[in-house]
């Protein structure tokens, strides 16, 4: 028998896909409203996680942009600026065989304060994939950093506890920069 859902994910919708930055973000469809999105993030992704679960959390959907957020959780297990970059042109890669005309903006990794001792490979991994997305038709680099830094140090009304994920306010800054952008995309 087959099951029928009351509220079906809409398709051609924007994806949010990547870690537990995103997974967290839990008024993202009211704060991206009335633009269709579908959260389809999870704690602890890597990038690989990202690229291996694509067929079941993104294809399906046929979504017509990506917002992928994804690294952080790399750069804490050791990956260097090189691997950012190679893990993301892989999942692109992937992903265009299979959405052809697909959008898809990454979203800076942020200078979380448990990731100070970190923050030269983050700056260098968001440089390279910047780069990358500025010579790639298609690709797109949302910069999130700025308003979680004051002075260069990270903004502690914004960080919980852990030093790593985000406190409500965070996501407001989010909607701030992301929304415009996706919108822009939409309404070309």
């Amino acid at each position: 028998m087959a099951v029928v859902k009351l509220n079906p994910e809409p398709q051609n919708a924007i994806v949010f896909a990547g870690s537990s930055i995103f997974h967290f973000w839990t008024t993202l469809v009211d704060d991206m409203a009335p633009l269709p999105v579908i959260n389809q993030a999870f704690s602890g992704a890597r990038m690989h996680s990202v690229f291996n679960a694509m067929d079941k959390l993104i294809v399906p959907y046929n979504p017509k942009i990506i917002v992928y957020y994804c690294g952080s959780n790399d750069i804490n297990d050791g990956a260097e600026s090189s691997d950012i970059l190679f893990g993301f042109e892989k999942f692109v890669s992937a992903v265009r065989d299979k959405l052809p005309s697909i959008i898809v903006y990454f979203v800076s990794i942020n200078k979380a304060p448990q990731k100070m001792d970190k923050w030269s490979v983050i700056d260098d991994s968001n440089e390279k994939i910047k780069n990358w997305c500025e010579k790639t038709d298609g690709f797109y680099f949302i910069e999130i950093n700025l308003p979680f830094l004051i002075d260069g140090q990270p903004r502690p009304d914004l960080f919980l506890e852990d030093g790593l994920h985000f406190r409500p306010q965070a996501y407001v800054e989010f909607k701030k920069i992301i929304k415009p952008v996706i919108e822009k995309m939409c309404n070309k």
